[in-house]
C-alpha cells in the first residue's frame, strides 16, 4: 500500500521553504513584525461564503488570522505580518484545498493605493520577478465589466446579469436573485479568464455590497476599498483598506447571518472580542491576505495546489 507517501518531493519542499525566506525577507527589510495568532477561536467568520470547520468541542479553526490581527492592532501593535496554516470547509479542486498556506499583513496608515503597491512589491519579491511590478495593469470592478461583458455592474438588473452568464433553470433556481452570487460567478467564469495572463491585474473599488471588513470608499460610497490581485484567471491577493467602524461591521455581521439563515447554512457567533477591539479603536490600516500555495504554484510553473503541498 503505498497512499502514505507525500504527494510532492524534496525538491518541491526545498522551493517552498525558499519562498517563505523571500516572504519573511520582504517583510523584515521593512521593519514589519512577525506575529502568532491563535488557530481555535469561540466565534468565526460570518461570511456567508466561507465555511468554518468546527471542533467536538465547540470550538472553531480559523480562517483567517485576521481577527486576532486586528485586536494586536487595537492594541497598539505596529506593522505585523502573519504566515500560517488556515482552514475552510467545502473548499478542494485545483486551486482549493481545505488547509492551506496564508501570507496576512497590515500595514498602518496606508491608503488603497498604498497597499496595492505594496502586495505587487510583495509578490514580484517572493516570486523573484521583478517585470510584474513594471506591467501591471489596475482596474475598477466596473471597468472590467465593462470591457468584457459591457453591463454596469453597479446597475444592472439581476436578470441582466442572469443573461450574461447564459443562465439556465438549475443555475438560476441555486443562486436565485442573489445579485452579489450572480457578480461572483460572472467575475470567476467570464471576468478573470479574459485577464492577461502573463502580467498582474489588480481589480478594486468592488461594490459596496462585496464591502466585506473593507470601508467604503469616500469619494464614491457605491463602492469599497477593496482589491483583489491575479495572474491571468488565478486569484492570488485580497486587500482592504480595513473598516474601523464597530457598528458598521456588527451591522454587517448581522446580514451576513441573515443571508446564511435564508440559505440554510450553519449560524455562527459573532466575534465579540473583535467589536469591542474596534471599539476600542483600531487605528487607520490596510490588510492584505495571500494564498502562499498559489505563489509556489507559479513558481514551479503548475497548474494544481497539491503539486505543491506535503500531503495533498
Amino acid at each position: 500500500m503505498s497512499g502514505w507517501r507525500p504527494s510532492s518531493g524534496v525538491d518541491t519542499a526545498r522551493r517552498r521553504a525558499f519562498l517563505l525566506g523571500r516572504a519573511r525577507r520582504y517583510f523584515g527589510e521593512r521593519g514589519v513584525l512577525e506575529v502568532d495568532t491563535p488557530a481555535l477561536s469561540s466565534a468565526a467568520v460570518t461570511d456567508p461564503n466561507i465555511g468554518s470547520l468546527r471542533t467536538d468541542d465547540g470550538l472553531y479553526l480559523h480562517t483567517s488570522p485576521e481577527f486576532p490581527m486586528k485586536r494586536l492592532l487595537a492594541a497598539g501593535y505596529p506593522d505585523i505580518y502573519s504566515i500560517c496554516r488556515v482552514f475552510r470547509g467545502g473548499e478542494s479542486g485545483r486551486l482549493h484545498l481545505p488547509e492551506f498556506t496564508m501570507v496576512e499583513w497590515y500595514r498602518l496608515d496606508f491608503g488603497l493605493d498604498d497597499i496595492i503597491a505594496d502586495t505587487v512589491r510583495f509578490i514580484a519579491a517572493v516570486l523573484d520577478r521583478e517585470k510584474l511590478q513594471n506591467s501591471v495593469r489596475i482596474l475598477d470592478y466596473r471597468d472590467a465589466f465593462l470591457r468584457t461583458l459591457y453591463i454596469d455592474p453597479l446597475k444592472a438588473s439581476t436578470e441582466t446579469l442572469m443573461r450574461a452568464a447564459a443562465a439556465d433553470s438549475r443555475l438560476k433556481a441555486s443562486l436565485g436573485d442573489r445579485r452579489d452570487a450572480w457578480l461572483d460567478l460572472l467575475m470567476a467564469t467570464r471576468i478573470a479568464p479574459a485577464l492577461d495572463e502573463s502580467a498582474l491585474t489588480v481589480i478594486r473599488h468592488y461594490p459596496a455590497s462585496q464591502a466585506a471588513l473593507a470601508r467604503l470608499s469616500p469619494d464614491d460610497d457605491s463602492v469599497a476599498e477593496r482589491f483583489e490581485v491575479f495572474l491571468g484567471a488565478v486569484e492570488l491577493a485580497n486587500g482592504y483598506v480595513e473598516l474601523t467602524d464597530a457598528r458598521e461591521q456588527e451591522r454587517r455581521m448581522d446580514e451576513d447571518l441573515k443571508l446564511r439563515a435564508s440559505l440554510q447554512r450553519p449560524a455562527v457567533p459573532k466575534d465579540a472580542e473583535l467589536l469591542a477591539a474596534l471599539s476600542a479603536g483600531l487605528p487607520d490600516c490596510a490588510g492584505v491576505a495571500v494564498g502562499f500555495e498559489r505563489l509556489h504554484m507559479i513558481a514551479d510553473g503548475t497548474d494544481d495546489i497539491r503539486n505543491v503541498v506535503t500531503f495533498g
